[in-house]
């Protein structure tokens, strides 16, 4: 696993977690949104640095001049419904990309366990793309080594990166387990989970924080 802590130096990456874990910030949903997607932007100009580019020639009004391009535009996939804004903001980079999505929630089958249940997926073929897979919670790492492992039915990519905001250590270390061929791009680690299995001390519920609370059935 190739890691990449984006707050483990100074820059506005610090100051985007510190607001988005912040209570009294957290009531401004669209802030809140807002948020994740200005962290997804800054991921994807730095993951954007390891992908492949060709020589372009490009006419201006004065000329031509000489510019490089992307090879190929990534795949640019999430987990429904807590990854949406942070998709969005690598999209606002990658804008020619193709996006993929899937379905995986916490089944809770009692107030300490739980099941990971994966319903839908809509991915074109990954066959030898970059797939970017945005999760903005990595947790104990279970859903996005799941998640991953049914992209990879869609195809082989030729490259992983993996995109989430906050993370626990142990959850780092899973994914790192089972995906080690991955970049992983995140913003903080946290050392612990808690009995429900939730970042400490994290951020809360980042799907509810962004789009209101949910039943749970």
């Amino acid at each position: 696993m190739h890691l990449h802590n984006l707050s483990s130096e100074n820059s506005i990456v610090n100051e985007i977690i510190r607001e988005l874990r912040d209570t009294d910030i957290q009531q401004d949903r669209y802030r809140f949104r807002k948020n994740i997607e200005r962290y997804g932007s800054i991921a994807a100009y730095e993951l954007s640095k390891l992908l492949d580019y060709k020589d372009a020639t490009t006419t201006t009004p004065l000329g031509k001049a000489s510019t490089k391009k992307l090879t190929e535009q990534p795949v640019i996939a999430t987990v429904l419904r807590a990854g949406i804004p942070l998709q969005n903001g690598v999209t606002q980079l990658f804008n020619q990309a193709d996006l993929a999505y899937i379905s995986a929630y916490r089944h809770h089958l009692s107030e300490t366990e739980f099941e990971i249940v994966v319903e839908y997926i809509a991915c074109p073929s990954l066959d030898s793309r970059v797939l970017i897979l945005t999760d903005p919670m990595l947790a104990t790492g279970k859903s996005l080594v799941m998640t991953y492992e049914q992209f990879l039915k869609q195809g082989e990519p030729s490259a992983v990166h993996l995109v989430s905001v906050i993370g626990s250590q142990p959850g780092v270390d899973y994914v790192t387990q089972h995906i080690p061929n991955a970049h992983l791009w995140i913003g903080c680690i946290d050392d612990k989970l808690n009995e429900q299995g939730y970042i400490v001390p994290g951020l809360g519920d980042a799907g509810d924080l962004s789009f209101g609370e949910k039943t749970q059935r």
